[in-house]
């Protein structure tokens, strides 16, 4: 059977600019629009706001309408390249303070907000207000404030006038914002900061206008306005999000040739070198709280590509080999995978009053929890035995992994005599008087699946496990309100470095931060205090190993899991080449109606 979803008028509202003209969705019939069909694996992002943006699917519907000073290389990943810049930054005096040249010609999305609707040219002090609105309390919530805390010269003194006036003063000076002219413009640190330009790289520091924030007010979020290859069409919270080509995108270009690695090339993703994008008319994104309608879609040609879900995995792929099945390759389907700089844990809320604490009573229950979960179990059942398993907050292949996954300190289970033992050293001898632990996380039937293995592993040691599901985004908000005592999902490293993990546990970035386990040690926050300034090598390899083991020790977390995604891309999608690293590169792609 078919699964469909119905659009109800009064259980959801449809926020666009305009919804598609009925002879323009007959051209879509006809096929002569090319329409890329993607899906979003949860209930959607809470806002298209860039500055209140944290999750993956914030980062898929932000991106699609919003533009970063720079941008990952969608060739290789791992390289930085201009976006909105018309050349790399650069510096003279080891990155302190850093020149920026605008690409000229760039507009924001016609709209409304702007004088006779038409879309301005991007200027310097668009840049400056985007990244000032991040300090910015009342239009932020600060969600991304740790990104820019302590990096800027004077944006902190600016952040604490607002605490003291309760308003943030746009029009103040700000010492590291330098305008040269209105393309040109220098940012000063306040000291060298390594990551710096890979923040530009993120979408929380895309680049809005005034305007739209003010015409829009608290609507803003859900009417994007900004300089991306699509503008908005329709967003029906928790269904569908849809954007027509932006007619007036700048010179953006295909990756040319010589960039893509052999196997990419006998993919052919190098045929479109040079060419101009995006190349579809139109992208539609629909979102799938449950897998099995979201897997039925895509067999039925209906989805460009998809996560290939756990449980569909063998349907897939020979579990010997690891190959596609011959059913697949016979409808031209094409198989792509990619290793995360994935982090997947159980947290706990160290601010929680039965998880959280740091007597050695309260260290010793979550190292009791942790020693009783099996995780190489939850990876064989469950994964398929495909994502690594590690101890600590570090993926494979960045410094400070683990060698061989294990670290010198470790309370990876199941070790169910010493949970047993640690457990009595909390004050719970078998379990006795311990109340129930209370588990979120998001809706899914893997999720439900995974719960009742956590249930049967932690009932070993007599500890009762409660947990309850939500969908991603009041997931996130109750995490974000300190109130969940103990929660599940993934973190995807921003960028190539260590230090984007490390900072998931640096007090000050708590919730609504990143730091969602709310974990304040001085030693650790005055260590990575220490790395922000430092360069790669051995002596920054070390701290950040030290600084693994501390929170491996103080038990913040159960885990981890680094995942190897599988997709499969339908035959009418041609240049995919899926990553969750970024999620700026739907404009590569291009539809081919004629394989549908």
């Amino acid at each position: 059977m078919r699964w469909k979803k119905t659009l109800t008028s009064l259980a959801f509202a449809v926020i666009g600019l305009g919804m598609l003209h009925p002879a323009a969705a007959a051209e879509t019939q006809r096929g002569d629009l090319k329409v890329l069909q993607l899906p979003m694996r949860t209930d959607g992002p809470r806002s298209i706001d860039p500055g209140r943006g944290s999750t993956t699917y914030d980062a898929m519907a932000a991106s699609q309408f919003y533009e970063t000073l720079l941008v990952n290389n969608y060739a290789d990943p791992t390289q930085l390249e201009p976006l909105l810049l018309a050349e790399m930054p650069t510096t003279e005096d080891d990155g302190k303070t850093w020149r920026f040249r605008l690409k000229e010609g760039v507009r924001f999305h016609d709209n409304r907000c702007f004088p006779g609707g038409r879309g301005r040219t991007v200027i310097t002090d668009d840049v400056f207000y985007s990244l000032k609105r991040i300090a910015d309390r009342r239009a932020t919530g600060l969600q991304n404030w740790w990104l820019l805390e302590n990096t800027i010269a004077g944006l902190d003194e600016a952040f604490a006038a607002q605490e003291e006036t309760g308003s943030f003063d746009y029009d103040a000076p700000i010492e590291g914002f330098r305008k040269i002219n209105d393309l040109e413009f220098e940012i000063v640190l306040r000291q060298p900061i390594y990551r710096f330009l890979y923040i530009l790289s993120m979408f929380q520091t895309s680049v809005v206008p005034k305007e739209a924030v003010e015409h829009y007010g608290r609507d803003f979020g859900f009417r994007p306005v900004g300089t991306g290859p699509f503008v908005l069409d329709t967003f029906v919270p928790k269904q569908s999000l849809t954007g027509n080509r932006n007619p007036n995108y700048h010179e953006v270009r295909y990756p040319a040739a010589d960039q893509w690695s052999r196997e990419d090339r006998r993919a052919r993703l190098h045929r479109p070198a040079g060419q101009r994008v995006p190349f579809v008319d139109r992208i539609e994104f629909t979102m799938y709280v449950q897998d099995q309608p979201m897997w039925l879609e895509f067999n039925q040609g209906n989805l460009g590509y998809i996560q290939v879900p756990e449980e569909y995995f063998l349907e897939a792929f020979d579990r010997a080999s690891g190959s596609l099945r011959e059913a697949y390759i016979n409808r031209g389907v094409r198989a792509h995978d990619d290793l995360l700089l994935d982090f997947i844990f159980r947290g706990f809320n160290m601010e929680d009053e039965l998880l959280g604490g740091y007597t050695p009573e309260k260290r010793a229950l979550r190292q009791a929890i942790t020693l009783a979960i099996d995780l190489d179990e939850i990876n064989q059942v469950f994964y398929n035995g495909l994502p690594l398993v590690y101890d600590g907050p570090i993926p494979p292949g960045l410094d400070g992994h683990p060698e061989g996954g294990r670290a010198p300190v470790s309370y990876r289970g199941p070790d169910l005599n010493r949970a047993r033992q640690k457990l009595a050293e909390a004050g719970y001898p078998d379990g006795r008087g311990l109340p129930p632990i209370r588990f979120y996380t998001s809706v899914s039937s893997l999720n439900t699946q995974l719960a009742e293995m956590m249930t049967r592993q932690l009932a070993r040691i007599n500890v009762t496990f409660e947990p309850t599901f939500l969908d991603f985004a009041p997931l996130i908000q109750l995490v974000n309100r300190k109130q969940a005592p103990m929660f599940g999902f993934a973190w995807s490293s921003d960028y190539p470095d260590a230090e984007n993990n490390l900072a998931l546990f640096y007090g000050p970035n708590e919730a609504p931060g990143s730091n969602h386990y709310n974990y304040k040690n001085p030693e650790y926050d005055a260590l990575y205090e220490k790395i922000l300034t430092m360069r790669p090598g051995p002596e920054r390899t070390a701290i950040y190993e030290r600084m693994r083991d501390m929170v491996i020790e103080d038990a913040v977390f159960i885990g981890s899991q680094a995942r190897r995604r599988f997709y499969l891309i339908n035959p009418w999608m041609l240049n995919a080449r899926p990553t969750e690293r970024y999620h700026s590169w739907y404009k590569f792609v291009d539809v081919d109606n004629a394989r549908r």
